[in-house]
């Protein structure tokens, strides 16, 4: 992996690097890192853009999930599911229209819990 990245989008999720010396995408969300040429970048684009969230929350509407819109992946016994937050923020990234993708995170965007002993 190279050292010579430019960020093209970050939110509270995560954020879309481009890496300059070998023309690789570099998407870091939640706790997945997926790596992508142009082509297959343009192809997860595409795939995003194609679902159908509203079939999916219906679809899933009694069970008692948090996340109920799967991404199938080429292994087949693995699936991604992510909530309508995460599918948004998702798709602000690979789309690159974050209002402000260089701004720093605040502590309330941090989804973490905090305890002080």
């Amino acid at each position: 992996m190279c050292d010579d990245f430019k960020t093209i989008a970050k939110n509270n999720f995560g954020q879309l690097n481009y890496c300059l010396c070998c023309n690789v995408y570099h998407l870091t969300f939640n706790n997945i890192f997926l790596e992508f040429n142009e082509k297959e970048m343009e192809r997860f684009k595409e795939y995003i853009s194609s679902i159908d969230f509203e079939y999916w929350d219906a679809k899933y509407n009694k069970v008692v999930l948090n996340r109920k819109i799967p991404i199938q992946t080429m292994q087949q016994n693995l699936a991604l599911f992510f909530n309508k937050q995460e599918i948004n923020a998702l798709k602000s990234l690979i789309m690159q229209t974050t209002k402000k993708p260089f701004s720093s995170l605040k502590v309330l965007d941090i989804d973490y819990l905090f305890y002080l002993n």
